[in-house]
Parts: structure tokens; sequence; C-alpha cells
């Protein structure tokens, strides 16, 4: 079965300079991690069509933000080598053909990209949309049906750790 790696880069980018997880110990917050889900699951497709159908409420948004909200960030797809990965790009910006920003998490499978690159996408490549509201995350439809597909103490921890209602 064909399989797309989204790559859960949900939490932010400051995953990087979050504190390491240690075994056992569970100190800091959870670290990114890969999940594969089929690209037949149902639940992922519908995420990514609420993503889509949302996208334009989330571009006004973030153009002009409310108190209090941040961390914008777009999901893209991005795909070679016969894969797909989708990858969070933060910062971005609209161009006159799409879009274009920074990829915010280190590929897995599409190893022609690395984590810092400036990327370049379209509209028909982007599949989810999130950011941070008071502390609570926004958005984020694919990182919520990712949760059905880990361990539940890590959707937990993730959960706990970056504010995810869902």
């Amino acid at each position: 079965m064909k399989t797309t790696s989204l790559i859960f880069t949900a939490t932010s980018i400051f995953l990087a300079l979050s504190a390491p997880t240690l075994a056992q110990g569970q100190v800091g917050k959870i670290r990114d991690k890969a999940y594969n889900i089929s690209s037949q699951d149902a639940e992922m497709d519908a995420a990514i069509t609420k993503a889509r159908a949302t996208l334009d409420d989330f571009l006004k948004i973030q153009a002009n933000p409310p108190k209090g909200a941040d961390e914008f960030k777009l999901k893209v797809m991005f795909t070679g080598g016969g894969n797909s990965e989708h990858i969070w790009v933060t910062p971005f910006q609209t161009t006159k053909t799409g879009f274009k920003g920074t990829l915010a998490g280190e590929p897995r499978y599409v190893t022609r990209l690395s984590n810092g690159q400036n990327v370049t996408f379209t509209r028909a490549d982007i599949t989810d949309w999130g950011y941070t509201l008071n502390g609570k995350q926004k958005g984020s439809y694919t990182v919520c049906v990712m949760f059905n597909h880990m361990p539940a103490a890590d959707a937990n921890r993730y959960r706990r750790d970056y504010g995810f209602e869902c």
C-alpha cells in the first residue's frame, strides 16, 4: 500500500529549541516525530479537504492577526524520488503565483529539500494550516488525525505541551 509521510512539525518550529525528551523522565516538550499515514486514509483526506476549504479564512487572520495570535504556518506537500512528504513552512508569504517561505522541518523522504530551505509552492500544494491563539492551536487538522495513528501517550503529550484541543 502506498503511504504518504506526514511530518509532524505541527507543534511549531520551536521544537528545535525545546529541551530534549529524556527516556523515562519526559523532561521538556515532546520532540518532533514522523508518522507514515496511508494516502488512502479517509480521515486524513477529510482533514486536508477541510484545511483547503478554510484556507482563505486563515489567510485573512494571518494578514491581520488578533492579539495573542502567532506561529502562523502552512503544511505543504512536496514530492521527489517517488515520495510525498507534508512539511510545515513558516514564515511564509503570498506571491503573484502562489507562496514562498522557509521549510520548518527536516525532510525524511524528499531528500532534495532541507530544513531552513527557502521554498516556493502553489495553493494546490497546501494540505493544512495552523497558528497559535493565546497558547491554543488553531487549525492543524491533519495533526488531529495523526493523533489517531500514534501512541496515546505521545498524542497526550502533544496536546498538553502545545495546546492542541482536538
